[in-house]
């Protein structure tokens, strides 16, 4: 099953989608790698306003390479989301219904999936080349110091992944 989606993906959307369903992305993603969730953890737990919206987000968890004159983003594939198991529960828990990966997640990642109405998806590792062809525009909007990994604002057109564990916790790796 192939479905195409237009961003923000809200919970109603979210719980639609089931694991091993083919997606397409076309609208507003964030990127954000270990670094940054830190940063964004430490900001909440000072208080403070976060630089990107969460409800109804996608997170991709990458880290692009340099763009190369002319183009928008340098390669842009998925980075190992069990890196961002420790932060991803508190995230959840305030909207986020997307995350974009590689990789197994943790119990704890799962159970909160399901108390939030997110899904997991990956991307094709490897395939970073092809998937940067997706993004439209990229901007930094936040943590610029940590280059690579700063957050970027993504305009994605058919950004293909796959539903890997849904809302209800099915899970392609299990």
């Amino acid at each position: 099953m192939e479905k195409r989606i237009q961003t923000p993906l809200t919970k109603e959307i979210a719980r639609t989608l089931h694991a091993g369903e083919y997606v397409y992305l076309t609208g507003t993603i964030y990127s954000a790698r270990d670094a940054a969730h830190k940063r964004l953890t430490e900001s909440l737990a000072r208080g403070e306003e976060l630089p990107l919206p969460l409800e109804n987000e996608i997170i991709y968890y990458l880290g692009p390479t340099p763009a190369r004159p002319g183009q928008v983003i340098g390669s842009a594939g998925p980075t190992t989301a069990s890196r961002m198991d420790k932060y991803a529960p508190k995230l959840l828990d305030l909207g986020q219904t997307g995350m974009i990966g590689k990789g197994r997640r943790s119990e704890e990642v799962i159970a909160s999936m399901k108390k939030n109405s997110a899904v997991y998806f990956a991307a094709v590792g490897g395939a970073g080349a092809l998937l940067s062809k997706c993004i439209k525009k990229a901007e930094v909007i936040a943590y610029e110091d940590l280059g690579a990994e700063a957050i970027y604002k993504l305009e994605v057109e058919d950004f293909p992944v796959i539903v890997v564990i849904d809302c209800n916790g099915n899970n392609l790796y299990h």
